[in-house]
């Protein structure tokens, strides 16, 4: 099962890098930053990113994980058991 992630870094990057990127999407924010968004199969995947990132010599600012929306389904809501919805 893959999941989502949002990556943002300091800086724009070309379109050209999604592939290197492993299939990322590359979004340029108007506040100088860009946001890069995709799956990833496992933490391995997610460090290689995170490295390639490193490499592009661009600051990382933040890496979040993408909640899979809960429209039309209960169970990811409340299969933690700790009561938030």
């Amino acid at each position: 099962m893959n999941d989502t992630y949002r990556i943002y870094v300091r800086g724009h990057i070309e379109e050209r890098w999604t592939d290197w990127l492993g299939g990322f999407s590359i979004h340029r924010l108007e506040n100088g930053t860009t946001e890069l968004i995709g799956p990833v199969v496992d933490q391995a995947a997610l460090h290689g990113v995170i490295a390639r990132i490193r490499d592009l010599g661009v600051p990382l600012l933040a890496v979040d994980r993408v909640e899979a929306s809960r429209t039309g389904s209960s169970s990811g809501a409340q299969s933690g058991g700790d009561g938030r919805r």
